[in-house]
């Protein structure tokens, strides 16, 4: 596993919740790939055009346990535990990143809420 290559997409995941990002139409659109689609903790999916237009939801998360496993050279599946502070609540995650015109770009994206606490992984 390339220490470097997970570096670069664990900072690129930690932007795409940063509340700075999810804000901006413009960089959320710069780290979304044009074909992103999402099932959220909700269950509802969504895709770009969706997240561009209604926004994404704005909470205090944080990563832990990051971990990625290159399914090609191009594509790597991320999966992680996420905090929300705000929502009072935890979720496992899974993203796709798919090297795209040269740039890691967000591909697919799920979140499933779970009971477990950090504490317990």
């Amino acid at each position: 596993m390339d220490a470097t290559l997970k570096e670069q997409l664990k900072q690129l995941e930690e932007s795409h919740i940063n509340f700075e990002v999810r804000k901006s139409k413009e960089k959320l659109a710069d780290i979304l790939a044009d074909e992103f689609f999402e099932i959220g903790s909700s269950g509802k999916m969504f895709d770009k055009e969706e997240c561009m237009k209604a926004g994404v939801v704005l909470t205090e998360m944080s990563i832990h346990n990051y971990e990625i496993h290159p399914l090609e050279s191009n594509v790597v599946l991320a999966t992680y535990f996420l905090t929300d502070q705000t929502r009072n609540r935890n979720t496992f995650r899974s993203s796709i990143w798919k090297l795209i015109d040269e740039r890691w770009q967000l591909y697919f994206h799920q979140g499933t809420i779970t009971d477990l606490q950090l504490k317990e992984l």
